[in-house]
């Protein structure tokens, strides 16, 4: 059976979510296939954190030798490296150092804080507007640090914040500890991100998904896609386990999957999964005041309404999302490294997901350079849920050949 559709888009993840979201409310029709079930994945168990802070991409100068010397730590490392000969992967690996560069950084940071201010901005619009109950906080992100070396790295960004604009305040060790009292003694410093904030993400992309199946959304769930049929540069017909469609428009939004998705395309997208970890646990005496970061480890950490998230780790090319419990003990016990958490934590949940990552750090936003009537809406790395609604926007308006709010040149592809 074929099923014919003005747009279709490819992933239930934030990213496909929220394009459906502007797409519906902009009078379009929209059918979204995902090969699981949409808002139930790796956006869902991230640490929640909406940071339009985060302007330098992942690929820049230093990451280098500092992974390096993670890796000569394995129990303690944030990072962790695939073994793999695959030409594919080998060919992101040198174009990911190629990347680590000043340049790379200076091209990156003036779009990632428009598509993250955006995204900050719709977050509060959307929650507002659609009533949504999600623990959402506008309190900013904490990070704090246990050693000096890292809080002078902390200073050293905030000061990168303020040429850009961006609000970011330096924390002594007294001030750390009046603005966050579940910090340990051992905390000497801490840099406040004061228009980052937080939310649940599994509950608001819940709500999410519900709100876009009212306003008229056809949701195909368990609907993996197996290929495509073209004509000259356009794609006529989207094949899956289930079904086809013909679709006027794809947008695809399939984070870690995309590459193998496009793959019979002839389109090399250079995305590779990382794969992260959370924890999340009830029971606590008390929670932090609000969303934070443990500088030195790397570990996000999130109050919900009754709970606490932790997350952590970065493995690049680890495709798997089965959550590996040794990772699990060492995230948690990274937390308490900051963190007064007493007693044996009550753990709901554990989590594996992959985020999609490029070698340069910057998502792929815009049309494909091969097919006229296909979108590109991926690569987000860490930061997929924290950008998702500035890039379904923007989706839309390229989907609908509308103005854009601002130049997404940077987001184009460029492989």
């Amino acid at each position: 059976m074929t099923t014919k559709t003005d747009l279709l888009i490819v992933g239930g993840g934030p990213i496909g979510l929220h394009c459906t979201y502007f797409l519906l409310q902009s009078g379009r029709s929209v059918t979204l296939v995902d090969q699981a079930q949409a808002g139930v994945g790796s956006g869902s168990g991230n640490a929640g954190h909406i940071v339009p802070s985060h302007i330098v991409p992942l690929a820049a100068p230093g990451v280098i030798p500092t992974a390096l010397r993670w890796m000569l730590d394995p129990p303690r490392s944030p990072f962790g490296l695939k073994i793999s000969l695959q030409p594919a992967y080998l060919l992101w690996l040198i174009r990911f150092a190629a990347a680590c560069t000043e340049a790379n950084v200076q091209r990156a940071i003036s779009p990632l804080k428009a598509l993250g201010l955006l995204s900050a901005e719709l977050f509060a619009q959307i929650i507002a507007e659609e009533h949504f109950a999600c623990s959402y906080r506008e309190n900013g992100l904490l990070f704090l640090y246990n050693t000096r070396t890292a809080f002078e790295a902390g200073k050293h960004e905030a000061a990168l914040l303020h040429q850009h604009g961006l609000p970011a305040e330096v924390l002594e060790r007294q001030a750390v500890h009046t603005r966050e009292p579940a910090a340990l003694e051992s905390v000497l410093g801490g840099v406040h991100f004061t228009g980052d904030a937080s939310l649940d993400p599994g509950e608001y992309l819940r709500l999410l998904r519900a709100r876009i199946l009212t306003m008229g959304a056809h949701i195909q769930e368990q609907t993996p896609v197996t290929g495509f049929e073209t004509r000259g540069n356009k794609i006529v017909r989207v094949l899956s386990t289930t079904e086809d469609f013909a679709p006027e428009q794809v947008i695809l939004a399939a984070g870690a999957w995309s590459p193998q998705i496009t793959r019979p395309l002839g389109l090399n997208l250079p995305v590779q999964p990382a794969r992260g970890y959370s924890l999340t646990a009830s029971g606590l005496e008390s929670l932090p005041r609000g969303a934070l970061l443990l500088g030195e480890r790397k570990i996000a950490v999130t109050p919900f309404e009754n709970k606490l998230r932790i997350t952590g780790r970065l493995e690049i090319g680890e495709m798997s999302t089965a959550p590996n419990p040794l990772w699990i003990r060492r995230i948690e016990a990274a937390a308490r490294e900051y963190l007064q958490l007493n007693g044996v934590l009550h753990i709901e949940e554990t989590w594996a997901g992959l985020r999609p990552v490029t070698p340069d750090g910057l998502p792929v936003i815009g049309y494909s350079p091969h097919y006229e009537n296909l979108l590109l809406a991926t690569g987000h790395a860490m930061l997929g849920l924290s950008l998702a609604p500035a890039t379904g926007q923007v989706t839309a308006a390229l989907a609908n050949g509308q103005q854009l709010p601002f130049e997404i040149r940077a987001f184009e592809w460029r492989w």
